[in-house]
């Protein structure tokens, strides 16, 4: 694991802490492997229930590294073909399909500003935890660029298509309060009592039955690209196979004896 990025685990949380606080977390090589690395691992293993994305130092993540951009736009010979050059971001924005798709809860826990490709990690996420100081833009146009790593596909779905546009377009900075209202984050607390509330809504969604939970989440994500039929057929099948799980016999046996349930994950 690089130095870039810290990770944890404790009781079946996965915590991966981008940690470039004097660059506000912006995306570096190492930190990228890291990444690239860690969370498809996370995403198999059956001791993680929830993975967290977060940033050290009063920051989420700025994105790509401008400063590293021009010094390799100032050595343009020496980069590789146009096509190697794609096949590479292609390759890269797989993480965000990871975190979109992995069958257990992400969540960014946002401590300060989320901006570019670091706000479309954000956006990938299937929760979003943000302190109300918290400060979010798209930046692309800012650099001439045009975005990465799934960021208008998100935002488009959080947001709709003409809010998306006029983020994109403008790239304009929100705040957490305004970006609680459009629905592009879930939560947003005090300065002071940002950490415990944050841990505390992680530590509720790490708690909870994790067979159910996952094919909850198949079934929503089936519902952002497909007919109610196709969605139907789906659910009909998850239903049932989560009425075959011990999780749910449990479940069951506690609401009649008015108890709170335990989740195994059998």
């Amino acid at each position: 694991m690089s130095d870039h990025l810290l990770e944890t685990i404790d009781r079946g949380i996965a915590t991966l802490t981008m940690n470039r606080p004097e660059a506000r977390n912006a995306l570096s090589p190492s930190m990228m492997a890291g990444l690239e690395e860690a969370i498809p691992r996370l995403a198999c293993d059956p001791e993680v229930r929830v993975v967290v994305l977060t940033g050290r130092g009063g920051a989420f993540c700025a994105g790509g590294d401008v400063k590293g951009f021009a010094g390799t736009n100032a050595a343009s010979g020496q980069r590789p073909s146009f096509e190697d050059r794609v096949k590479g971001l292609r390759s890269s924005s797989e993480l965000v399909q990871h975190l979109h798709e992995m069958p257990k809860p992400t969540i960014a826990v946002i401590s300060g500003p989320a901006a570019g490709g670091g706000l479309s990690f954000a956006l990938a996420c299937d929760i979003r935890i943000a302190v109300e100081t918290a400060k979010f833009t798209t930046a692309f146009s800012k650099i001439a660029v045009s975005g990465d790593y799934g960021g208008s596909y998100f935002l488009t779905q959080l947001v709709g298509t003409a809010k998306a546009r006029e983020l994109y377009f403008s790239a304009d900075v929100i705040v957490a309060p305004e970006a609680l209202q459009l629905g592009m984050v879930n939560q947003v607390y005090a300065e002071g009592e940002f950490e415990e509330k944050a841990q505390a809504y992680v530590e509720r969604l790490a708690a909870l039955p994790p067979i159910a939970i996952e094919y909850m989440k198949k079934n929503l994500n089936k519902a952002m690209r497909s007919s109610l039929a196709d969605v139907l057929d789906l659910e009909a099948d998850h239903m049932t196979r989560t009425f075959d799980t011990q999780d749910h016999r449990n479940a069951a046996q506690a609401f009649v004896e008015k108890r709170l349930p335990e989740f195994n994950g059998r």
